[in-house]
């Protein structure tokens, strides 16, 4: 069940990467170019803030229960600040990644309430790089990038 999930959650890690990566420049652009705000950008930051809904999701299923990463330090903390890749996965990347979704959805939801396609752009474009700075921070960079 471990390698099933993991390699979801690797798989959908390139969803996450390009939804964000494209609202964060559809939306920088319409900020920047005082564009005005479409369905594109709506259905952008929906795909990003779905995929990265998923993508917890199944990560708190192998942070909880799959993972020999995080499961078998739960019951010695210390020891697992001690290790690396331990401290990295008990600690790290879950607070990185929070954060990520956090501002996804504020970003979503900012741009969707804005008064104004300006407002909407601005507001949607700083929380969605945001998002993605703390997504990039929160990869295991040193991991495979794909499962197979």
């Amino acid at each position: 069940m471990y390698n099933l999930i993991l390699s979801l959650h690797d798989i959908i890690r390139w969803l996450v990467l390009i939804s964000g990566a494209l609202a964060v420049i559809f939306t920088l652009i319409g900020w920047l170019g005082k564009k005005i705000w479409t369905s594109r950008e709506s259905k952008l930051g929906l795909l990003y803030t779905m995929s990265l809904d998923i993508q917890a999701l199944l990560g708190l299923l192998l942070y909880f229960f799959f993972s020999p990463y995080t499961t078998p330090y739960f019951s010695n903390f210390g020891l697992a600040m001690r290790e690396r890749e331990a401290r990295f996965f008990l600690l790290e990347h879950v607070f990185w990644m929070l954060l990520a979704i956090v501002m996804a959805h504020l970003g979503k939801a900012r741009g969707a309430k804005a008064e104004t396609d300006a407002k909407k752009f601005k507001n949607a474009a700083i929380f969605y790089t945001l998002s993605f700075i703390f997504l990039l921070i929160a990869i295991p960079w040193w991991r495979p990038l794909l499962p197979f």
